[in-house]
């Protein structure tokens, strides 16, 4: 959640067209991070942008709509733990994540079309953000081993993961708040064939084609490969990642010094 604000002359009243309000906030999105894959980017942004303005009109807070959002992620993830493992619950946990992690972006869009978020709130969508990314993979081996729907060997992918995405997930907010303190910025995003080739390159690591991934959940051998390149991608992006943040910092230390 941001704490960024639309500018007071362009804040749409609450009562203002659905369409109206979707506008602005489409002319006041901030600039996606230049590792912004792509599903987050150019897609989920949009679903997000389109449920924030609903919810605006709604009158609904930012916390309820990380509220709402919180409800359909972890009603997909209990899913994958008590359901046998089949096409029909993965159509139904893919839709989950996925309206979820709308939402999830919907939240800080709602904050800007009322003034700003609050410290409070980005720590609940933070909090949240964290729970999710690490309980996941963890209740997909869960229901794997219930159901014996495969090997126990492969579930030490899913409990990899987990690992991986906290890693993942803390280092990025961690760095992000450091650069912030120490006045270092990252590389904006940029526009045309390089910025789309950037976010297509980091699809691996992207939460929505993770969640898009249990579609394929009545196949097993196939969803099990699909999950496992993600997994391993998300690994190879992670270590690639850690070095430069800390160079990044640790540049910024000696700057200061």
């Amino acid at each position: 959640m941001t704490s960024t604000s639309l500018p007071a002359r362009a804040a749409p009243a609450r009562n203002s067209g659905y369409w109206e309000i979707v506008a602005q906030l489409a002319a006041a999105q901030k600039t996606a991070a230049r590792s912004a894959p792509a599903y987050s980017r150019f897609i989920n942004r949009k679903l997000g942008r389109l449920l924030a303005a609903w919810a605006y009109r709604a009158g609904l807070t930012p916390n309820a709509v990380t509220g709402i959002s919180a409800a359909f992620t972890f009603s997909g993830i209990a899913l994958l733990m008590v359901l046998p493992h089949s096409a029909g619950l993965g159509i139904a946990v893919a839709l989950l994540l996925v309206i979820g992690y709308a939402f999830d972006s919907a939240d800080g869009q709602v904050a800007r079309l009322r003034g700003g978020g609050s410290p409070a709130g980005e720590w609940l969508d933070h909090v949240f953000d964290a729970a999710k990314v690490s309980m996941l993979p963890l209740a997909l081996a869960v229901g794997m081993y219930r159901f014996g729907a495969t090997g126990t060997a492969w579930l030490l992918v899913p409990l990899a993961s987990a690992v991986v995405s906290a890693v993942l997930f803390f280092g990025m907010i961690l760095t992000e708040q450091l650069r912030r303190q120490h006045g270092v910025k990252a590389a904006p995003a940029g526009k045309g064939r390089g910025s789309w080739l950037r976010a297509l390159a980091v699809l691996p690591m992207d939460y929505g084609v993770l969640c898009l991934s249990f579609l394929l959940l009545g196949w097993t051998a196939v969803f099990t490969t699909v999950y496992t390149l993600i997994f391993a991608g998300t690994a190879a992006f992670l270590l690639a990642a850690l070095p430069k943040w800390y160079r990044d910092l640790a540049y910024a230390g000696k700057q200061e010094r």
